[in-house]
């Protein structure tokens, strides 16, 4: 898609407008309790607000002429978003294998647009993120229900996987792919039945935007910059 730099901005206000409504909204609904007038206009702008955020950071990045699967990514999230709005071990399950898709798209991404970094610093990022890894399924493994302890070990890999990859892109998305695993993490305590913060769908909801947001721009400013050299006029990144 030709870059619209005018559509652009109209959506980055767009979604920067709707997470806030969002995450006040979270707020609301928690400190109003179960009842009253409050906490239901509340709970209905959650439940409006989470499935238009990632189709319209999508929109976004395509109309910045962003790689398509960066987009591909959004939208997956977008689906796990919604399953797991709605509920049940199954949906559950399900928009878990949406995010994991969504991965892939970024780690694609990452590798035809991101520039690896020297072997020891490769090596010394990994082992970092494998021990990471490992301490943290360790820890959540006692307190995880037995038919999602598999899942959640191979879909935490690759989400730390996906984290580690980020690295190639630069500072903006490696920050983008270490609040997408402390967002998941906070998901995964509260399934363990650890103790949780005030509001912590907030702080879920904080993470994730925080993190979808930097990866998209971190992705957005390099593959610009990596995109070949146009003949006449400017083309978009395409991927």
């Amino acid at each position: 898609m030709r870059p619209r730099p005018r559509v652009a901005r109209a959506l980055l206000t767009v979604f920067a407008v709707l997470a806030a409504v969002h995450l006040v909204a979270l707020l609301v609904r928690t400190a109003t309790g179960s009842g009253g007038g409050a906490h239901a206009v509340a709970d209905a702008a959650v439940l409006a607000t989470k499935p238009a955020l990632m189709p319209v950071l999508a929109g976004y990045a395509l109309t910045r002429g962003g790689p398509p699967l960066l987009a591909g990514a959004l939208l997956l999230g977008c689906s796990g978003d919604t399953l797991l709005q709605i509920g049940g071990d199954l949906l559950f399950l399900l928009g878990m294998a949406a995010f994991a898709a969504g991965h892939v798209c970024y780690l694609v991404v990452f590798a035809r647009h991101g520039t690896a970094p020297g072997r020891a610093r490769t090596a010394a990022a990994a082992g970092a993120y494998v021990l990471a890894w490992a301490a943290l399924v360790a820890l959540l493994w006692p307190g995880l229900p037995a038919d999602l302890r598999g899942p959640v070990a191979g879909y935490s890999l690759l989400l730390t996987g996906m984290a580690f990859g980020s690295l190639r892109i630069g500072p903006l998305a490696a920050a983008g792919g270490l609040l997408f695993l402390l967002s998941d993490t906070l998901i995964a305590t509260g399934i363990a039945d650890w103790p949780q913060a005030p509001a912590p769908q907030f702080w879920v909801m904080l993470t994730y935007i925080a993190a979808q947001s930097a990866l998209a721009l971190g992705l957005l400013r390099t593959a610009g910059n990596t995109a070949p050299a146009p003949s006449a006029e400017a083309q978009p990144v395409q991927v």
